[in-house]
């Protein structure tokens, strides 16, 4: 096989942060018979792919979405075109469109996606040195709440071999307290969901200060009781209790599924098996920073190989639009059950679609967070 490819990752690590495309549509040019290339990139509502060299081009139509939505490559032999998905650890960034003059063999598809995987860990690494990348995905202005919360997310996906991963918030641009976060270290996955108070840049100060205190103390080695602990007592030490916020936080054993939760609020997960939707049942504790020297403790629960796990927030299942039932009480079941055959990536955005079907044009009187991680199996 030839070592084309290898050059792009070399040109990629030289090149200005934000001229990665054009430096990939160079080397394709120059090594394959290539009339045309364009990279498309996700939206912040994962809805729409945008491109980048050609900002006045078209967006990404049918083919560009079933390859992002697939997660495999896409050839259209009748044009020579080939699309492939943009991804790192599981987190989706879009996808890399390529047209040949003559339909391309497997020996160059093969090299082709190479360069994808190339591109997608570059694009990753430059999104903190340029604007560019995030010019195109948003599609019209944040609120300074939501850019407050976009910058604190760690992602919209994550996958390893034993699970999968992926979250939602809504709406994208003008979200307020509503939050997730994770991280993964070896066997042991942490994920935190939680219900910002308040309305506005407010809410995403008070959601920020609680995600550092858990990241600060999470980083240092502690488990999520003292995650809750430093973090309640943080928040109390800044609001004195006038602001608080409800805070689910799960550490999961990727390699025996125990789970062990701080139940200290609102959010509510939901466990997905066998075809059938149960509601993990725990005791509630205290929200974050509602007193000063707040202590929690742990509960447990297990996961069966291929269980899928749902964590939502209460403008999720407490939505009551135009004084409809909660949306917890057969709305979310009835959206859960149509993800059944759907990887965590396109779950999450079935149910906040179904979510705002639910609102009929209504105005949410809440933001929104739901996550879906999958558990596959037990042993690496």
């Amino acid at each position: 096989m030839s070592v084309r490819p290898a050059f792009v990752g070399t040109f990629l690590r030289a090149a200005p942060p934000d001229r990665l495309p054009e430096v990939v549509a160079q080397h394709l040019r120059t090594w394959f018979p290539v009339d045309d290339v364009e990279l498309f990139l996700s939206d912040l509502t994962m809805t729409a792919l945008w491109p980048v060299i050609d900002p006045e081009a078209a967006a990404g139509g049918p083919l560009a979405q079933r390859c992002f939505g697939s997660q495999q490559p896409v050839t259209d032999n009748g044009t020579g075109t080939v699309l492939l998905p943009l991804t790192t650890w599981g987190d989706r960034l879009g996808v890399l469109y390529v047209r040949f003059t003559s339909t391309p063999d497997r020996e160059t598809l093969a090299e082709l996606a190479s360069v994808a995987d190339e591109l997608a860990i570059a694009l990753r690494a430059a999104d903190k040195d340029t604007d560019r990348y995030r010019q195109v995905a948003r599609r019209q202005r944040l609120t300074m709440a939501a850019e407050l919360q976009w910058e604190l997310l760690p992602g919209r996906s994550l996958a390893g071999e034993r699970f999968r991963l992926a979250g939602q918030l809504d709406p994208a641009y003008a979200m307020y307290g509503d939050h997730y976060d994770w991280s993964v270290t070896g066997d042991r996955l942490t994920l935190t969901v939680l219900n910002g108070d308040g309305d506005g840049i407010e809410a995403a100060l008070l959601t920020t200060v609680a995600v550092n205190a858990m990241r600060n103390a999470r980083r240092s080695g502690a488990n999520i009781v003292e995650q809750s602990e430093l973090a309640s007592d943080a928040v109390y030490s800044r609001y004195g209790g006038k602001s608080h916020l409800a805070t689910l936080l799960l550490e999961i054993d990727l390699t025996g599924g125990t789970v062990e939760a701080v139940d200290a609020g609102s959010p509510k997960a939901l466990i997905a098996r066998d075809g059938d939707i149960r509601p993990v049942s725990l005791e509630q504790q205290l929200p974050l920073g509602m007193f000063g020297d707040s202590r929690y403790e742990t509960q447990k629960f297990q996961l069966e190989p291929g269980d899928r796990l749902l964590v939502v927030s209460d403008g999720v299942h407490a939505a009551t639009p135009g004084g409809k039932p909660p949306y917890g009480d057969s709305g979310l079941l009835s959206a859960l059950r149509r993800t059944r055959l759907q990887p965590p990536t396109e779950a999450v955005g079935t149910v906040i679609r179904a979510l705002r079907d639910y609102h009929a044009g209504a105005e949410a009187a809440d933001d929104a967070v739901i996550v879906c991680l999958d558990w596959l199996r037990r042993t690496a």
